[in-house]
């Protein structure tokens, strides 16, 4: 049996860069060799020791945003090579159940996860189950698209899926609350859209020029200036057509109802704490502006592969959000890179 490095998660701030032994690939399985893995927020809850499929006693390699070359193909398949350049899509479901039927396998109850219910991409090798390779969950990469980039499909699905819900049209105005890097990628999506202005709230100076940078029409700080006054002036009276709240607040959430134009359309792309779930919700404005308040989570394999159809394009260039790259045998220091909210999405490349 061969061995690999990974990163291995033994409970809450242990994450131990480490030998491990390297998958076997089994009937309907794909062995790839991971190109690049970038790190979410959902990592790092992981190593803080708080996510719900890690209970005490866990041991098991993180890791879901990832591309990577096949190495592997296991026995009883066709339609892959070795030496294909691939994106993962990383949620599975049980494949029968209402939701998987009808095409949204995120909500599956039963669901698999690479890095989530089995082990992940902070490794050197990555194992596909045979039940993900059925669901299509490996999907062809164009030779040009930097792996980096390419692991970041992941996330633009879910943006993706999110504005979706909320029809961006040509020449709208959408404004964008939070700039992180899903903030970020609602800008860029909105705005290949066909937006004809997208605004980006965030209290964050240095997050508010970097969007500027990433082709936000217009930034406001919520903290130093009325959200409500700043949108009536910048529309004119009439109020932000699409509204996409990429930050886990309060107080974002409970503001859009009023800064919203009549017929607006508002996603609330970001949870909030588990402990403090509730909001003040006036919903005479929903009635009398009549508005569409919806909520997305996570993205189904239909929206990374309409996300890596995007990203094959050439259409949105992803290259501008990866800030750092590290090593495998540095993915601790990559660790501690990415809870910095001066950078955007920090990419592991074995």
């Amino acid at each position: 049996m061969n061995n690999m490095l990974a990163a291995v998660y033994h409970g809450p701030e242990d994450l131990r860069v480490e030998t491990v032994p390297q998958p076997e690939t089994g009937p309907g399985e794909i062995l790839v060799r991971v190109d690049a893995a970038s790190i979410c927020g959902t990592d790092l809850r992981i190593l803080h020791g708080a996510h719900r499929k890690f209970p005490s006693g866990t041991v098991r390699i993180p890791g879901h945003e990832v591309s990577g070359t096949i190495v592997q193909v296991g026995p009883g398949l066709q339609d892959y090579s070795e030496g294909q350049r691939v994106f993962v899509a990383p949620n599975w479901g049980c494949g029968h159940c209402r939701q998987c039927i009808s095409g949204t396998n995120n909500l599956c109850a039963g669901y698999g996860a690479i890095g989530i219910t089995q082990d992940g991409a902070f490794a050197s090798y990555l194992l596909i189950p045979a039940p993900a390779v059925t669901q299509g969950n490996v999907m062809s990469l164009h030779p040009s698209v930097d792996p980096a980039q390419a692991a970041l499909i992941e996330p633009l699905a879910c943006v993706l899926r999110g504005q979706e819900t909320v029809g961006i049209r040509p020449g709208d105005v959408v404004l964008v609350m939070g700039a992180g890097p899903i903030g970020i990628l609602h800008l860029k999506l909105a705005a290949l859209s066909g937006a004809g202005s997208v605004i980006v709230s965030e209290p964050a100076q240095d997050r508010l020029e970097r969007a500027i940078q990433m082709g936000a029409n217009q930034t406001v700080n919520p903290e130093q200036q009325d959200l409500a006054e700043f949108i009536k002036e910048a529309t004119g009276g009439v109020g932000a057509d699409v509204i996409l709240v990429a930050t886990p607040s309060h107080q974002a959430q409970e503001s859009t109802l009023q800064i919203a134009a009549i017929g607006g359309r508002i996603n609330f792309f970001g949870g909030l704490p588990k402990d403090q779930p509730t909001i003040r919700f006036d919903s005479n404005q929903v009635h009398y502006k009549e508005l569409v308040v919806t909520g997305t989570t996570a993205c189904s394999t239909r929206d990374c592969w309409r996300a890596a159809q995007i990203v094959n394009s050439g259409l949105l260039d992803l290259g501008s959000l990866v800030s750092k790259r590290f090593p495998l045998s540095l993915a601790g220091e990559a660790f501690m890179a990415a809870e910095d909210r001066k950078v955007l999405k920090v990419v592991i490349e074995p």
